[in-house]
């Protein structure tokens, strides 16, 4: 009976929808702007949509990948995005992914979890998921972004660290239903 929130698929559809439009990515006031009139929304099953389109698919690819961080990195756009996070939350049970929720967007939340994994585990975990991205593409990818996020991805003080390396979905399941 939970809602999913992935936010990292928030700044995916604005990074798609500022590229359908032809926006500069590197330029933050029109992505600020663009961000602010276009929230992201999720349907019951966990589908994204942006500006009226259902982008669920179209933000998973490669090249979207690859722009990703220079949108994010735009503070009026994270300020931007935070808001409408919080917003979401504020409907009540919610199971919200992304780096900083427990200690910027919400550290007010009642359960925080901090997953961790060996880096080479997280590469294959992923090139399962994103079999169209050569294995050594995506272990660069994930140190690349891991170096530029290392500010966002400490743990809240308060938050149950979960090494993951050696568990399954069900396995890390049953300790967060544990806590």
């Amino acid at each position: 009976g939970f809602h999913y929130l992935d936010t990292g698929a928030m700044y995916r559809a604005l990074t798609w929808l500022a590229m359908q439009r032809g926006l500069p990515l590197a330029d933050a006031e029109p992505l600020n702007a663009l961000a602010r009139e276009n929230p992201v929304s999720f349907d019951e099953v966990g589908r994204v949509s942006i500006a009226g389109s259902d982008v669920t698919s179209a933000i998973r690819q490669s090249r979207i990948d690859r722009m990703v961080p220079v949108v994010a990195r735009h503070a009026g756009v994270r300020e931007v995005m935070r808001e409408r996070q919080r917003e979401l939350a504020g409907r009540g049970n919610a199971v919200i992914e992304g780096r900083d929720i427990g200690t910027v967007v919400l550290p007010d939340a009642e359960v925080k979890v901090y997953l961790i994994a060996d880096t080479a585990i997280r590469a294959s975990r992923r090139q399962a998921e994103r079999p169209d991205i050569g294995a050594d593409a995506l272990a660069t990818d994930l140190k690349t972004r891991d170096e530029s996020d290392r500010a966002r991805m400490q743990p809240a003080p308060d938050a149950i660290t979960i090494d993951t390396t050696n568990l399954e979905v069900d396995d890390v399941v049953t300790r967060i239903e544990q806590m």
